[in-house]
């Protein structure tokens, strides 16, 4: 199996037994369109304004051209994910 199989695997295996660990009414408090799901929305802006605010622009990130490009793929993994929450979450309604 390679690397990249073998993390999608591992991924999905940590995926599943989250849902687990979770519980039974998962479904009704953070499906989308649900005040979880808005939660969601909302941390995932924060984090990324986090990362855009303290991290990409911090000195010592802007002077390391490997660790800034990794922060930017960071903050674009981010709002890329906001943006899917988000037009999931108001299609919804």
């Amino acid at each position: 199996m390679s690397k990249r199989a073998s993390k999608m695997s591992d991924t999905e295996e940590f995926r599943q037994q989250l849902l687990a660990d979770h519980g039974p009414n998962l479904d009704e408090q953070y499906s989308v369109g649900s005040f979880g799901c808005h939660e969601l929305l909302d941390r995932t802006f924060l984090v990324a304004n986090m990362v855009d605010n303290y991290v990409l622009t911090h000195p010592a990130c802007v002077q390391n051209q490997e660790w800034f490009a990794l922060a930017e793929q960071a903050l674009d993994a981010l709002m890329d994910l906001y943006q899917r929450i988000g037009v999931a979450q108001f299609d919804s309604k």
